[in-house]
């Protein structure tokens, strides 16, 4: 380290308003907190949690009443018979529609019914 450019190490003194003081090392000799680890509410259990309108109330009023348990939805019943849902979208293409069973069965049926015509000359 070079000489003369740092800051000399010294014992500090940490003072606290709550009254508590403890000893540490510093560049400053004597430290003054607003807040420290006897007087944190964090620190010491005090923490009170700030409720705006009623949540936590709310909650432990639901929560009591379901005995603690959490709640199990049902499954949504499935529609047997139906392809697709209403709400599907369609989709827009210029491609030729994929011929389904369905579709083969009544061309099949169609040209069977058509009778082969004679040309007379």
């Amino acid at each position: 380290m070079k000489p003369d450019i740092h800051p000399k190490y010294v014992v500090s003194e940490v003072t606290c308003v709550c009254g508590n003081a403890f000893v540490t090392r510093s560049t400053k000799p004597a430290i003054k907190v607003e807040v420290c680890s006897a007087c944190h509410p964090l620190y010491t259990g005090k923490q009170k949690m700030l409720d705006t309108a009623g949540r936590v109330e709310k909650f432990n009023k639901k929560f009591i009443a379901t005995g603690g348990k959490t709640v199990v939805r049902k499954p949504k019943k499935v529609k047997t018979g139906s392809v697709a849902p209403k709400h599907a979208r369609k989709v827009l293409s210029s491609a030729p529609k994929a011929k389904t069973a369905k579709t083969v069965k009544a061309e099949a049926k169609a040209k069977a019914e058509k009778k082969p015509e004679n040309k007379a000359a």
